[in-house]
Order: C-alpha cells, then structure tokens, then sequence
C-alpha cells in the first residue's frame, strides 16, 4: 500500500483551461500567435478553453465533490507579466489570489507550476529561449511569483517537461514557437531552460515569505526490459538515461536534463556524442542549475521494448501486433511507469513525485447521459497498481498526480484529444463526472486499496495447462483437443494444477503469468480464503492410447507419514471418451489381507483385478485404498486432490527406457482396501436431461457436470469453482471457450453466464447446501 501522507491529485496547465476576456490585463503568449497563425487543428485557440477563469469556484466545488485534495496548476507567466518582465499586472495577481484562495476554501493544497509552455510573446520576440537573458527573465518572474504568491502556496514546480520546449517547440517546430533551429542552437535552448530553472529556485527561496518546497518536472518516454532478465534490464536502464535516439530528437531524454539539476554535471555519455554541438558550459552555470531540491516531478505516459542481444548490442523490438494504445496513438503500456519510476528512484537519491499521467480516450456522452469511460479506468488501475509495487519495492514515491480534471485544449491536437477525468461540452461548457472520476474518487479516499493489486479481479481466470508424456500416452490431447503439444506420448493434461510437477501459469488478465501456487500463496481472497497450505485440487484431461499400470493410492494419514508430509490421494474420473469394449479397472477380488497378499506374491494379477464396462458420461468415484487402473482407449477427466503419490501394483513386465518402472508392493499391501467395495457403488452413468447435476460430494471436493445447449445462467455459492470445457464450444461472459480450454472462476464472482453447446466439468471444494 502506499504511505499513509502519500499526495493524491490532478494536473493541468494554466494556459490549456483558463481563458481569457479582453480587460483581464494579461499579455501576448507566444501559443496565442502560434494559434492565431491556424498551426492547430480546426483553427482552434484558448480565448474561452474551458472558460476558467469564470468557473473556477463552481469547478473547485466539484473537484472537492469528487475528492481532490491536490491541485497541481501553473501560471500564466504573461498573465501575471504582459511583457515578460518589468510591469505587473495587477488583475492577474489578484486572480490567482482569488482562484488559490478558493481552492484552499474547498480543502485543495494548490502545487503551482511556474512554466508550462506559456512563454510571452514580447520575450519570444527578443529570443525566448535561445536569449541567455531569459535566466533572469524568468528569475524576475519567479521572484513576482513568490512575494505575491508564496503566502497561500508553498509547493512550487519551476519546469514543466524542457524537453518538449525543445524538441517540439525549438527543433520540430510542432508546438510554439514552432521554429526550426539548428542543432547547437537547441542545446544552448535546453541549457538555458536549466539555468532559469536555477535561478527560479534560487527567488522563490529568496523572496517566498515561507519556506516552500521546491520541484522539477520533466519528462520521456521508458526504455522497458523486453523480459526480465538482467541484461535486458541493465539494456534498458543503458537506454532510458543514455542516447540511443536520433540526433533530431536528442532532447527526448532523461540524464541530458536532470543530471545536472541533481548532480551539477551533465552526463559524459552526451558531451562526447555531442560535443560538436555544444556551447560552452561555464563552471558558473552548472552550479546555478545545481540548486538543491525537495523533490524531482517525472511525467511518464509510455515506453518501449528494449533487449539486449547476444552480442552485447541493444535492440528495439517491434511492439507485438495489436498492441494496446490511446486516442493519441500512444501505447498504453504500465510497465513503463514501473520501470520509469523504478529506474529514476535509483538513480536520483530525491523523493519522486509522478507529476503527470494519464490516458486519452474517445469519451462520449450515452444514452443515459453519463461517460462510461471503461478505458480510462483499465489504464490507471493498471498503472497507479504499478506505481504502488514501485513503492513496495524500496522507491520513495511521495505523490501521484492524474492529468488531467477537465478535458481540455491538448495544444497542438487542439480539442480532438480528451484526457480528462471531467467531459466537457465545448460548446456549451457543461460539465460531467465520467465513471472515472468516481473511480479515482475511490482511490484517493482509501490510498489506493480499491486497485486491483490490491483487491482480487472478479473475472474468470484462465490456466495455461502442462502436460505429461508418459509409456502409455499418444497423440489425442493434441489431435482432439487442440494442445499445441508435441510428442506421441501425451499422457495427462494437468489442466489447473499447482503441483510441483506441473504448476500451470495464468493466462489472462492482471496475474497474466503468474504460477497458480504463487496466486493461491499471495492472494487467498480469489479463493474465497480457503485454508491450506497448499492449493486442494487438481483437474486432469487424461488420454491413454495404452493400459495404465494397475495401481493404488494411500490416504492423507498414511502420506502424511510415510511421504514426506504429502497429502494422500482421493480422485474421481468422468469418461470423456471410449473405444467400445473399453473397461476400467475398479476394485479387487481379495477377501481378506492374506489372500491379497498371496494373490499380489504371486502375480495372480488376473484372479485380482476386477474390470468393469464403462461408456462416455459414466462417473467413477476412486477413493484411497481403492485398486484402479485406466485402460487403452479411454480419455476422461479427473478430479482429484493435490498428489501424486501413486504405488504401482503391476505395470505388465513393460520396460521404459530399457529397464522396468519401479512396483510399490509393500506400501500398496498397506493401504488396499480389503474387502473391495462393489463397483456397482462406484460407478454411476449420467443420463440426466438436467443443465446441471452434482455428482459427488465427498470430504475433499464437489464435482459438477453442466451442459449448456443455447443460454444458460449458473451461480454455485463456494469459495472458487474450476472448470474445465470437455466438448463443444461457446461464450462463457465474454470469453470464447472451445473445447480443452480451462480457467477458475473466483470467489464472490456471482452468476456465469454462458451461450453455445458445450459440456462443461466443474469442481470445487465441499461446502454446505
């Protein structure tokens, strides 16, 4: 969970939800021009956004309604200075008095930004950014900030991402001023974007009547391990602070921009690919951008694969096909913000601040009149529930701030974008909470215990099956049931298992990969809290091509003993398949202990063992003690406890590897029942026209046969249920299921719902009816 004082909150701009009416004093910004010029969509400006500045107290109400108790927000700097310097503008001060006041009024700690991207235009005229007067420009206005500001706010962020003002602004051109520099010319950009940094946090210490704290907020995009081992992690930590971009778009980089704020230096690795490029950086500068800090902001959205190949070099893998984006056309992926925090942590000794992250999606008002954006709350689910592991793992991750509350003017997309957590209707101003402000409401409200990381997911969680190949196996698992398996030998299918020998994985979902004995270890609540120390169960699709061997299984008191503390082993079969003729072995023939003895001593295998008929749909219970066998040509399903203690009676003199497998005489003499009950009483046919039937209940689990033909409704009130599809196919909530396939469905899940024809064997723990 995350530290009891961790900040939760949103994040916006000035310049994207203010504003403006022509007698509020304010000046020229350089975005202002920019738009002006049509370089946006639709033509589109800021003179109204979301009207702001006029409908902040109502906003305010709402951002307390929806529980934020942290706003971070910058300033307009030429609305506070129309030319950029010199002469106040007193209708600007007081506005963000009045605004900030209101925030406090409704319980809102306000985190003023002090630049994002809202240059006046009078300096981008004298230069902007590529003027070395800009330090003290925006010293002087950092200094406006704090004597008129620092009374109601004492949290204050100088930059927002440099390296957009860069590369967008000063390189591409895409966002204002829209230029196109040379190369040496958007490293004397950054540098100077660094140095007003420094000097910003050298006023507002100066000046502030308060100790403030005092941030930095850049940003970039994550190199992610493309697995988890240690070099493609080492790889991707190389990249993520190193230069492996192209020359054009070298600012899009971490270490190039907050090494020398924490360190005072910049990273050698880009002094020597760039030195060419560079201006001269005075001992004086570096140390004027080495300002102390309270804490480093990181805006994270995304990233990409990274690898390390064999030959020591770095690869960038294409991102698999289908892969997950937003309406920016971003990829959507949280490990980005867990490496991205993860990685930054480590190298900055600094408390980190997630200053910016969030999604655009396509919202739309419904039909009844609400946003139902699913996407959004899917991708903070999975990205703050990273953040958290991020937290839990050792890093100092103080605060998280959503971006963003309103939907907004997205600069150079205009208004086609939406990432807020807030619809607005632009042309009408109308507000709506989407379901995600609700959501988010929720997290902040309890510290995050609604994410999923904390809470079980409801949805069916499907298992990745292993396999057994075995003397008596052949080739049905594959050919019938569609295993991509290889080999002729394929005996067992241990279709939901944490066994040792073969503990399946999960296939979907957010504990995609992970082993089902680690799942029943760390998240009990799935199952319902079902004791244990182990998981009870295990499902098998069973094939033999070949007789199995004769053989017989100990009870929990006699494993416990004489295996090493394993459970015994209780299972029961229900017949898939079977040529006709087909026979299982079920029971003995002994009467007393003597006779067995004897019959085993002497290899009177045929006097001993009792066969039975058995067709498709018939149900045997084998308990403990109990002389069974599978023969040639049957395929079944079995239900049974978590074991694998199996004592071998016979095994027909066969030969495995060139030697026979091992026989188990004394302990199977232990544990057989004698007399052997009727196999009358162990078999049962299922010849029920009913959707679902029980077919057993016995101390160690329930085992259910449902069989659906159109659409069909199923609730079981246990702890967890597992499932398995034994013929046909469907829709199981949403999910395509076919024959072969296998999955859990967890606790509190409540009603299945389920279209097609298929058969369907369920099991689960006994309960009470």
């Amino acid at each position: 969970m995350f530290r009891e004082d961790f900040v939760w909150g949103v994040a916006t701009s000035g310049y994207q939800v203010e504003g403006h009416t022509p007698d509020d004093g304010s000046g020229v910004c350089m975005w202002d021009v920019f738009c002006d010029e049509g370089r946006v969509p639709q033509n589109a400006n800021t003179r109204l956004t979301v009207d702001e500045m006029h409908r902040y107290p109502q906003d305010f109400e709402l951002m307390r309604l929806m529980g934020v108790k942290n706003y971070r927000f910058s300033l307009n700097w030429s609305r506070i200075l129309p030319e950029g310097t010199g002469r106040v503008n007193e209708k600007g001060i007081q506005f963000y008095r009045e605004m900030i006041s209101c925030m406090l009024d409704n319980g809102i700690t306000p985190y003023i930004t002090l630049y994002h991207w809202e240059l006046p235009e009078a300096l981008n005229l004298r230069g902007g950014w590529m003027n070395r007067e800009i330090v003290e420009w925006f010293g002087e206005y950092a200094k406006v900030v704090a004597e008129n500001l620092s009374d109601l706010c004492d949290h204050f962020i100088t930059l927002n991402e440099p390296q957009c003002s860069t590369m967008l602004g000063y390189s591409l051109g895409e966002h204002a001023p829209g230029l196109k520099v040379n190369r040496k010319e958007t490293f004397i950009v950054a540098h100077n974007l660094l140095m007003a940094h420094g000097q910003a946090v050298i006023n507002l210490r100066k000046y502030s009547c308060r100790p403030v704290q005092i941030g930095f907020s850049p940003t970039c995009g994550v190199a992610i391990p493309a697995t988890d081992t240690p070099e493609d992690i080492e790889a991707a930590r190389e990249v993520y602070f190193g230069f492996y971009g192209s020359d054009e778009r070298w600012a899009w980089n971490v270490s190039w921009f907050v090494d020398p704020v924490i360190f005072g230096r910049y990273p050698e690795e880009g002094l020597k690919k760039f030195k060419d490029y560079l201006p001269e950086f005075k001992e004086e500068d570096m140390k004027l951008i080495n300002q102390p800090l309270d804490f480093l902001g990181q805006n994270i959205y995304n990233g990409y694969p990274v690898h390390r190949a064999e030959d020591g070099s770095i690869e960038f893998p294409e991102m698999e096909w289908g892969y997950s984006h937003n309406d920016c056309d971003w990829p959507t992926n949280s490990e980005s913000l867990y490496w991205g925090a993860k990685f930054t942590a480590q190298r900055y000794p600094i408390p980190l601040y997630i200053t910016e992250n969030g999604i655009a999606t396509h919202d739309r008002v419904s039909a009844d009149g609400r946003v139902h954006d699913a996407d959004r709350i899917a991708f903070l689910d999975d990205y703050i529930g990273v953040l958290q592991q991020v937290a839990d793992e050792g890093a100092d991750i103080r605060g998280y701030f959503l971006w963003t509350f309103l939907d907004n003017f997205e600069w150079a997309e205009g208004y086609r974008k939406r990432f807020g957590t807030i619809y607005v209707d632009f042309q009408t101003q109308q507000r709506i909470a989407k379901d995600s402000a609700y959501w988010y409401k929720e997290v902040m409200e309890t510290n995050g215990a609604n994410l999923s990381v904390n809470s079980h997911p409801s949805g069916l969680i499907f298992i990745k099956p292993s396999f057994s190949h075995t003397i008596w196996g052949g080739s049905t698992l594959r050919d019938e049931f569609g295993y991509d398996e290889p080999g002729d030998d394929i005996g067992e299918c241990w279709g939901i298992s944490a066994h040792p020998q073969g503990d399946d994985e999960v296939l979907n979902g957010f504990y995609e990969g992970i082993r089902l004995s680690e799942l029943w270890d760390k998240k009990k609540e799935i199952f319902g809290n079902a004791e244990g120390d182990r998981f009870p169960l295990l499902t098998k699709i069973i094939s033999a091509k070949e007789d199995l061997s004769i053989q017989v299984h100990p009870n929990d008191e006699y494993a416990g003993i004489h295996e090493n503390g394993s459970l015994g082993k209780m299972e029961c079969w229900y017949i898939l398949d079977a040529e006709p003729g087909s026979k299982l072995v079920v029971g003995h023939n002994a009467k007393t202990k003597e006779e067995l003895a004897d019959m085993i001593d002497n290899g009177r295998w045929n006097d001993l063992i009792r066969h039975v008929d058995i067709k498709p749909g018939d149900f045997i219970q084998i308990d403990p003690g109990t002389v069974h066998a599978i023969c040639g040509g049957v395929t079944l399903l079995e239900t049974q406890q978590s074991s694998d203690i199996t004592y071998r009676l016979y095994d027909y003199d066969r030969l495995s590897n060139g030697k026979p497998r091992p026989l188990h005489l004394s302990q199977s003499k232990d544990v057989i029942m004698v007399p052997s009950p009727e196999a009358s009483s162990m078999v049962v046919h299922d010849d029920s026209d009913e959707d679902i039937i029980r077919l057993i209940r016995c101390r160690y689990y329930e085992v259910y046969r449902i069989r659906c033909n159109g659409d069909l409704k199923a609730e079981f009130d246990r702890p967890f249920m597992l499932m398995s599809v034994v013929e046909g196919s469907g829709v199981i909530d949403s999910h395509p299921v076919k024959k072969g396939d296998h999955f859990i469905v967890p606790a509190g899940y409540g009603k299945i719902g389920m279209l097609g024809d298929m058969k369907i064997i369920a099991s689960c723990l006994p309960g009470e009816d």
